[in-house]
């Protein structure tokens, strides 16, 4: 095989597994001797450092791992620090309601009044910082709480969640009413009749 085509090979094996490869697992994977893999190695590494490159293959106790450049260290620490931006969608902005509304709650009344599975969206809450965990319902199962976060209420311009709008009862029995004709016309549209 050519020097180049080993090269090749070995980034993008590195790129690929992230952590660090053994010289013996590389040698193997590739159907090459060990020595080739280390001197092709070694070569893409000062190639990649002579270049300049974002990335370098570092060595590391017999193993090489694909890392970035030193010299870019500054500008992902800037990128880290940067704010996160999040899309709420409408999945999102229901499931984030009935949250703020009824914490703690547990995907079980989630999921009741939603009518289908939150957990994909559940989990988006939590990760965005919208929602978190508060513990567990002492119950059979004991399945987790969740609740509103701090990042929650700073989003949202709330102190605290006694600031929330106070739903109306005419408002909420016309939601009952929709979300039922809602239920009622799929399942209609599901099992239709001759």
């Amino acid at each position: 095989m050519d020097e180049k085509k080993l090269m090749s090979k070995i980034e993008g094996i590195l790129f690929a597994m992230g952590d660090a490869v053994s010289l013996e697992r590389l040698a193997k994977a590739i159907e090459v001797t060990e020595s080739e893999v280390a001197d092709a190695a070694n070569k893409l590494m000062e190639q990649l450092k002579k270049q300049g490159r974002g990335i370098r293959i570092i060595e590391v106790n017999g193993a090489y791992q694909m890392c970035t450049s030193p010299e870019i260290y500054e500008d992902l620490v800037r990128l880290a620090k940067q704010p996160k931006k999040y899309q709420l969608t409408e999945v999102l902005m229901e499931t984030l309601s009935i949250i703020a509304y009824k914490q703690p709650v547990t995907k079980a009344e989630i999921e009741k009044i939603r009518g289908v599975s939150s957990d994909h969206a559940v989990n988006k809450l939590v990760e965005y910082d919208l929602a978190q965990e508060l513990g567990r319902l002492d119950a059979p199962g004991r399945p987790m709480l969740f609740g509103t976060t701090d990042t929650f209420l700073r989003a949202f311009g709330l102190s605290s969640v006694d600031e929330l709008p106070v739903l109306n009862p005419v408002q909420i029995e016309e939601f009952k009413m929709q979300a039922e004709e809602e239920a009622h016309d799929s399942l209609f549209d599901a099992n239709p009749t001759e």
